[in-house]
């Protein structure tokens, strides 16, 4: 490894990576971003929750700032995919882009991938925020308004609770096996409607999704959440043999280290709360705990 190569690998420049990047930089570390394309932030039409924007700004503007800050600093993003990932002694040897790179470190912020409705025109929705996939984030702008949950499971009916903080017509729409909804007395007890139906197809217009319709039945709805879970993209992690949960989410230290040494985790790829505040903050003290890790392995720490 000569002065010019990375001496750290962040994986992901979605919020997470991005704020890896800034801290490692400003640490004077040598970093480079492997950028896989189109994070979930992107899908933000404009976020109200995220700290310091009390008018609101777009997942664009976001993962545009943060990539400008990290970039003044001198990390290195670079396009690609991160192909293979191995343990090489105390060191990681990385695949990207066809050539092998040696670091010292990496930090997976690989994220989650939605698992969205099966409908006509759901992407573009998403962009105009008519169906949603985040009550945390902007439930607060559900406030009165009719709302749809879709979901195929538990998960379904526990959206649906959450969001009679904000609304009481509420509706849940779930597309899966009956057996997979138990707790439909609860949920009528809590004023939610609840249809048991595939759904066929949905319109938009203006700033309105105007009609679900299932078996020739339609109905209009001012929101539209997806209850419909997440994949972790956890397949490198996998290929080191990382703990993960059941989910397949990954478990980390206090300090975001995996239970592989040397290998780092944040974002929504660990287990916990999906928030670019929370993958911020994650990022920040994984990136501090790896530029200690190099500093006290070439014996710059005192004690």
């Amino acid at each position: 490894m000569n002065d010019r190569d990375p001496e750290i690998l962040v994986v992901g420049a979605g919020p997470a990576g991005l704020t890896a990047a800034t801290y490692l930089a400003r640490f004077r570390r040598r970093v480079l971003v492997a950028d896989g394309g189109a994070p979930r932030a992107r899908w933000i039409p404009v976020s109200h929750n995220m700290p310091g924007f009390p008018q609101g700004i777009t997942g664009d503007a976001i993962l545009n700032r943060m990539t400008e800050q990290a970039v003044e600093y001198g990390a290195v993003i670079e396009a690609g995919h991160v192909e293979e990932l191995a343990c090489d002694g105390d060191d990681f040897v990385a695949r990207l882009n066809g050539r092998e790179l040696r670091v010292r470190a990496v930090l997976l912020a690989t994220g989650v991938m939605d698992h969205h409705p099966d409908l006509p025109g759901v992407e573009r929705a998403i962009e105009r925020s008519l169906v949603r996939i985040c009550p945390i984030c902007d439930g607060y702008e559900a406030i009165d308004k009719a709302v749809a949950v879709i979901g195929e499971d538990a998960s379904g009916a526990a959206e649906a609770a959450f969001l009679r903080t904000y609304s009481d017509r509420v509706t849940l729409i779930h597309i899966g096996p009956a057996e997979a909804l138990a707790a439909t007395d609860e949920i009528r007890r809590m004023g939610i409607e609840v249809i048991h139906a595939p759904i066929d197809n949905v319109r938009l217009e203006g700033d309105r999704v105007t009609a679900l319709s299932w078996s020739g039945t339609a109905r209009a709805f001012d929101l539209v959440y997806s209850a419909l879970g997440t994949s972790p993209n956890a397949a490198l992690a996998d290929g080191l043999g990382a703990r993960t949960g059941e989910d397949g989410r990954m478990f980390v230290d206090p300090h975001q280290m995996t239970s592989v040494a040397g290998l780092y985790a944040a974002g929504d790829v660990v287990r916990g709360l999906n928030q670019i505040a929370v993958a911020s903050a994650e990022a920040a003290v994984a990136a501090t705990a790896i530029h200690n890790a190099l500093r006290e392995a070439d014996g710059w720490t005192i004690g």
